[in-house]
């Protein structure tokens, strides 16, 4: 079974895998109202579109939306201890998070179409981050 969206749990300390400045994604200018409900409804949608089998090895790990304000310049964030560096002794730790920020996204986007898109985006990288992949990797790979 893959991951669903969750609610909040209480937070670790494990080192957060955070995306670069993101300076290109600014303010509009003309932030677009997407309802929570929804967003999260975004969120579940791109979780679902992933390969099943990639679903599969995303065990241990919390999604969650953060309707506030989040960290300056972040769409997104992995938390946690990713798969290519978990040893033998990964056991009873505390499951991996995922955050997907919804004002940052909200705020570079115009229309719905373009924060389904950002959403999907955001949670194929940190997923991404999840499976060892850093940023400058993503970014070769367009994510």
């Amino acid at each position: 079974m893959g991951p669903t969206l969750a609610k909040p749990a209480s937070r670790r300390a494990p080192a957060p895998r955070r995306a670069p400045a993101l300076a290109a994604l600014t303010d509009n200018g003309a932030v677009i109202d997407i309802d929570p409900d929804r967003f999260e409804d975004l969120v579940s949608t791109a979780l679902d579109g992933l390969p099943p089998e990639l679903g599969r090895e995303m065990r241990n790990v919390a999604v969650t939306v953060q309707h506030e304000p989040g960290p300056p310049n972040l769409l997104g964030l992995y938390e946690g201890i990713p798969l290519t560096e978990r040893t033998t002794g990964y056991a009873g730790v505390l499951p991996d998070r995922i955050t997907i920020y919804h004002q940052a996204i909200c705020r570079i986007c115009s229309t719905e179409e373009e924060v389904a898109d950002q959403v999907r985006r955001t949670v194929i990288h940190e997923v991404g981050h999840h499976f060892g992949i850093d940023d400058e990797r993503l970014a070769e790979l367009g994510w």
